[in-house]
């Protein structure tokens, strides 16, 4: 009977010991492939990184994690017009079956799915900011976006009629869809300036636009698109994303 208690002692001091040593292998880990992350996609902050599964170590030794959360606050995205960014908040993906080199130097997930978030402010930059003309005597922008309900934008529409701006801005219910790497707004309904007669085109011309999303980290795709309270709500997907190297 001593024997099997120190045995058992000696499974749980040794259990306890793998335990730690597998905490702190993954916490160098993480450091490391955040650090390399934020390296090869020129981040301003350090993102946050968490490899999941338990044990950390086993995984090590077969060349690959089976579930790796990537965090990052905000995220300056290419738009593919002259430079120009846009931020998105709260980007967050979960990667699956990532394959690394020994140093962490790269490291490539099979699939990726993820969450990101635009603000209504930050997606207002691609509409018509500046007054247009759409018919003779008429000019339109747009001044707002805010979340219209039912994962519709609402898009207020400012108008000037033959030198008099209207009292308030015109609301229009909008669709938001992604394809590809662009995000597009459609109105359900044409706005009325004033009674005037304009054509469906010229009115479009102010109501839709759209915005190119592209040089997400690691190649990731935006998927779907959705109106929420405080600006859209993106999913995104990818396969073979590399999270460093």
């Amino acid at each position: 009977m001593r024997a099997l208690r120190i045995l058992l002692i000696l499974v749980v001091i040794f259990g306890g010991l793998f335990v730690i040593a597998d905490r702190v292998a993954v916490n160098f880990a993480e450091g490391e492939v955040a650090d390399k992350l934020k390296t090869s996609e020129n981040l301003d902050t350090t993102p946050d990184v968490s490899i999941k599964g338990f044990p950390f170590l086993t995984q090590v030794v077969g060349g690959a994690l089976d579930d790796v959360q990537v965090g990052i606050a905000d995220y300056e995205a290419d738009t593919g017009s002259g430079g120009k960014t846009i931020r998105i908040d709260d980007l967050e993906a979960n990667m699956k079956g990532v394959e690394f080199s020994g140093d962490y130097s790269s490291a490539t997930a099979s699939t990726a799915t993820g969450t990101a978030s635009v603000t209504y402010d930050e997606l207002l930059k691609a509409a018509k900011a500046e007054p247009t003309q759409v018919a003779p005597g008429v000019t339109a922008n747009i001044v707002g976006l805010s979340d219209g309900g039912n994962g519709k934008i609402k898009v207020a529409v400012e108008a000037t009629v033959f030198g008099t701006k209207l009292p308030n801005p015109v609301d229009v219910l909008s669709t938001v869809t992604a394809k590809g790497d662009t995000v597009r707004v459609h109105a359900d309904n044409l706005p009325s300036f004033g009674g005037v007669e304009i054509a469906e085109n010229r009115v479009r011309a102010i109501t839709d636009f759209e915005q190119k999303i592209e040089g997400l980290p690691g190649g990731i795709q935006l998927d779907k698109v959705q109106a929420a309270r405080s600006g859209v709500e993106i999913t995104v997907k990818g396969s073979n994303v590399k999270l460093a190297g």
